[in-house]
Formats: structure tokens, sequence, C-alpha cells
């Protein structure tokens, strides 16, 4: 009891009373917070304060972390340093990866039966943050971040990583194909492959490219079912009717939530997947999506709307509650809207249409436009090595 009172007659002497320093501290932790990651699903901030002014937790943002230590600082507050910055210390070198499987399938948790979070494709570049048993925490390009089990990746140091970065690749574009052992399609597979995968490019035999795997797996792809990547990507000319032609290529694929491939798609997947076949690459959630491009007006009805707009549906903001997007379509033209919801389809706002979307419309927020204007949007041209 004498230690307890002078411990708090201690701290007082220092202008805070006993159990004032870990909430000032925590005060500080959540304004660097709000600052630099906002939004956990991109960006990792898991930072407390202890009654003694001990910080635990981690973080990916090393930026953060030190603007937080030098703000508690500048306050007068002791503190004692023990925040793990990621990429955690046990993966060694290993810090980066290459998704090594047609589509994997990214987890909110590392077990099997988590939540799928996300998908991504063949031959897409990692960030390795931490390690829990045979699963990863990742981080996609588009910054999301969640966990991807042993066998989804391949594993690599820096040297590595840039060698597999900078090597000629191949995209597939067919839908749905595989690899072979061998310059024959009747022959044995080495694995399915979908639209978006990339491989590294050997070489070419006739009407087959051989490729290689992240993991050193060689095959044969036929020539009719893919492109050289930087070709492809030359070539691209993102235009409103090659949207609508993309998306149509899609239509009755199952929803999936977490989906963003040919496998199957939620609704921002499927926008995120028009986009990224046309060389763009959109954040991953609808509710991200939403701060991408310029607003479009249509207080007065939907005649301003032009194919490749983005729709936004959900929940008002009210007197008390705050807006909540949860689904996204594609605007189509002639009234029309094309979105992943049961399976993807085609939805229209013309109360008159036979597929009209009486709840759709309903629960309609807003509408954006990306074409014209890519704000928020990364374009894969200015990715490329």
């Amino acid at each position: 009891m004498k230690f307890a009172t002078l411990l708090c007659a201690f701290i007082a002497g220092f202008g805070l009373s006993y159990g004032q320093l870990p909430k000032q501290m925590q005060k500080t932790i959540d304004q660097v917070r709000q600052q630099y990651a906002p939004d956990r699903r991109v960006a990792i901030f898991q930072i407390e304060a202890d009654e003694n002014g001990i910080l635990t937790g981690k973080t990916n943002l090393p930026e953060a972390k030190s603007d937080l230590l030098q703000k508690l600082s500048n306050a007068g507050l002791k503190y004692q340093d023990s925040i793990q910055t990621l990429p955690a210390a046990i993966l060694g070198e290993q810090i980066y990866g290459v998704v090594n499987l047609s589509v994997a399938n990214i987890r909110s948790q590392p077990r099997d039966a988590a939540e799928l979070a996300t998908q991504a494709l063949l031959g897409m570049p990692l960030k390795v943050l931490n390690k829990d048993r045979g699963w990863y925490l990742v981080q996609t390009p588009d910054h999301y971040i969640a966990w991807l089990d042993w066998g989804g990746f391949q594993r690599m140091n820096q040297a590595d990583f840039e060698s597999w970065e900078g090597a000629e690749k191949i995209i597939v574009l067919s839908p749905y194909t595989f690899s072979y052992e061998e310059t024959d399609a009747d022959g044995q597979t080495v694995s399915d492959l979908v639209a978006g995968d990339l491989l590294k490019m050997l070489d070419e035999k006739g009407e087959f490219y051989h490729v290689q795997y992240p993991d050193g797996r060689t095959a044969y792809i036929k020539k009719a079912d893919a492109r050289p990547y930087a070709e492809w990507l030359a070539s691209l000319t993102i235009s409103e009717d090659k949207l609508v032609g993309t998306a149509k290529r899609m239509m009755g694929l199952p929803y999936l939530w977490g989906g963003t491939s040919y496998k199957g798609v939620d609704c921002s997947g499927f926008t995120k997947t028009i986009y990224l076949l046309n060389g763009w690459v959109l954040p991953r959630d609808a509710s991200q999506q939403v701060h991408s491009g310029t607003l479009v007006d249509t207080d007065r009805g939907f005649d301003k709307l032009r194919p490749g707009d983005l729709l936004f549906f959900g929940t008002k903001a009210g007197e008390t509650t705050a807006e909540k997007v949860t689904h996204v379509g594609m605007w189509i033209g002639n009234g029309e809207f094309i979105h992943a919801s049961g399976k993807v389809r085609v939805s229209s706002m013309n109360a008159r249409a036979p597929n009209y979307d009486d709840f759709e419309k309903n629960r309609f927020i807003r509408a954006k436009r990306l074409l014209g204007n890519a704000r928020g949007v990364q374009e894969l041209k200015a990715m490329v090595n």
C-alpha cells in the first residue's frame, strides 16, 4: 500500500495522476492511427500502452511508429518501445512472395475455415508481413492485407523476387484453360489457369509458349490462350466499349464472397476484375472503390451516366447513422447496369423494363466516373519495372 501511494504521488508530481499516463498515450496512439492507418484492411497499426507506459503491438508502417514516438516525446510522456515492426523477424530475408496457383484464396484469419477476404492471381507479387504456423500475412498490390497458406505462393528473398519481377512474362487471356507438361493439349496437365494469370516466358515452341511458375515448375501454354505481357500491356486502350465487353464476357459467373476471378466474384471483385483486364487496378472493396474517380450527377435521374461508370448501393446516411456502401455495379448504357448478385447479371433502373431491379434502385447512393479521372486507381503501365 505504501509503495502504491508513493507511486501515485511520484506520477502526480509530473503532472499526471495515476491512470492518466496510459490514457494520454492511448489518445496519441489513436490520433496517429487515424492519420496513417484509418482503414485496417490496408494498413496495420495495432498498438497499445499499458499503465507503465510500455508500448506493445505491431505495425507495417515504420513512418507511423516514428511519428508516434516523436509525438510522445514532444508531450513529455515517458515510454518503453516494445512495438514490433513488420515484416516480422521470423521471416528472415524471405519477405517477398509470388502467387503460385491459378487463383489463391486469401482469408481474414490464419485458418482454412476463416472468411474468404480476397483472391490473388498466379504471378501476382506479394509483400510478406508475418507468419502463424503454415499461414502468412500478406499484402497484395492493391494494399489489401490478409492471410494466405504456404501452398498458395512462393516465398522469395529480394534478389529472387527482383529476378522474377524483371523477367519476361505471358498473360493468360482465355477465361479458363490449362498448362501442359508437353506441347500436347491432350496430354498431362500441370495446372489450370484463368484470365489474368502471369507466368515467366522461357521460349516458344510451335503453337505453344514454354513457361515457368514461381516455384520453378515448367509447362506449355497454347498461344491462343495467352499473349506476351509487355505486348498486351502496350496494346491496352481502355474505353467504354471495352469495359462493357469485358464485363459481359463474365455473364453468369457465380457470386462468391471474396472472389476476384473467373472462378467466382463478389460485387466489388467483379468491377475490380473488369478494370484489371483493361489495365487498371481498383481498390478491393465497394466501400473503398466509392472514393475513386469523380462524382456523376444523378439527382434528376441516370441520363448523365456513361458506360463504365460505377454505381454504389447501400444504406444512406441518417440523422444518427453513417452511410454504408455495401454493393457496386457498372453502368452499361440503355438504363442498365451489370453486377454480381447471386450471379453476374444485368439489371435495369427503368421501372418498365423486364429486368427492373427495384431493390437496388431504392438503395442507390451515388455514381462515380473513372474514365477521364483515375483518382484512386493504379494503372498497370505505371507499375511495370
